[in-house]
């Protein structure tokens, strides 16, 4: 019955130890093992469970493992006639980022495609006006075709965030080898690096697995190291290393790379937002790449740290929940607090 449901769906004793999950349920991290993870929700059927009352409430919590996403719910719990609890979980959340998402395409979007759209009408322009010298036209129409190319970026870059805002990659999640992972992302961008001259390093196998959308999360990885090595000198290296620890994969990119400022790091996640517009212009930046990564990490559970020093180099972590086999999801992690990492003062890898 649960796995029919629209809902996510759990079944509790009395005392509220969970005798049935739908996966639903499991993918938002509502339960771990036979607990309820929200202690609202724990909350909800001991009142129903004192008094036998069907109860309904609408709560904002942050979602299991890390905590960095919240999760608006409708919760309804009743008692069922052999003693137990069933209680149904609507993520309200869902269509309200669908809403949202469309309130802010207009606003963020129109801004950004007056610049490709004028630069291609002025070109156009000059194109006509040098019909007569072919070497003018050739030079107009290279330029012409770089930002036709940067246009179709920024609206592929657009549709992917969108996507990641309106949808819930737990619906399509899958076991993940993170090797595996790591190893495609560098298939996909070898040649980038071969023409920046930029040599792609690979750190110790951790063997690890996540639980998660396997297309999103190459995405995310692969859009880190894509800016690793546009924002590095040539002759460079772009490392990329993964450990599992008390419940948490951690896959970090490092670079030795122009760094970022202090006073940018608490902004580089913000859709648009560009530490050097001038230089992102250079490399054809749409200012959503990094975006796309914060939502990817929020959808799965887990965050995007990033450590930074102008003229030294970056380090960008993804920190995504293990897969626990025993439970068929994503893994109730030990210690949620980051470890702190020393990095070499000459900026080495």
């Amino acid at each position: 019955m649960l796995s029919v449901l629209p809902s996510a769906s759990i079944v509790t004793a009395p005392d509220g130890a969970v005798l049935r999950a739908s996966s639903r349920a499991l993918a938002l991290g509502l339960v771990n093992r036979s607990t309820l993870t929200i202690s609202d929700i724990a909350r909800l059927v001991e009142r129903v469970s004192d008094d036998g009352n069907a109860r309904e409430q609408e709560m904002r919590v942050r979602r299991p493992p890390l905590g960095r996403e919240l999760l608006e719910l409708r919760v309804r719990a009743a008692a069922l006639g052999t003693g137990a609890i069933l209680v149904l979980i609507d993520d309200l959340a869902e269509e309200r980022r669908v809403d949202a998402v469309r309130r802010d395409f207009v606003a963020n979007v129109s801004h950004e495609l007056k610049t490709p759209v004028g630069a291609l009408s002025l070109l156009a322009e000059t194109v006509l006006s040098a019909a007569d010298d072919p070497e003018q036209v050739r030079h107009f129409a290279e330029r012409m075709q770089l930002e036709a190319s940067r246009l179709s970026s920024l609206i592929q870059d657009v549709i992917d965030l969108s996507r990641l805002q309106s949808d819930d990659p737990m619906t399509r999640a899958e076991v993940v080898s993170v090797d595996e992972l790591i190893n495609r992302a560098f298939e996909e961008v070898r040649t980038l690096a071969m023409s920046h001259d930029i040599e792609l390093v690979r750190g110790g196998q951790s063997e690890a697995e996540v639980y998660g959308d396997r297309g999103q999360l190459l995405t995310a990885l692969r859009n880190l190291v894509t800016n690793a090595i546009v924002y590095s000198p040539n002759n460079t290296r772009v490392a990329v290393s993964s450990k599992n620890s008390s419940g948490i994969v951690e896959i970090a990119v490092k670079d030795q790379g122009i760094g970022i400022p202090g006073h940018d790091l608490d902004r580089i996640f913000e859709r648009f937002y560009r530490v050097d517009p001038a230089r992102s212009r250079g490399t054809g930046g749409t200012g959503l790449g990094l975006a796309i990564v914060k939502h990817v990490c929020q959808n799965h559970g887990g965050e995007c740290t990033v450590w930074s020093e102008v003229n030294t180099g970056s380090t960008f972590t993804l920190r995504l929940p293990a897969y626990d086999p025993q439970t068929g999801t994503a893994r109730e992690p030990e210690e949620l607090e980051m470890d702190i990492v020393a990095f070499p003062d000459d900026g080495g890898l």
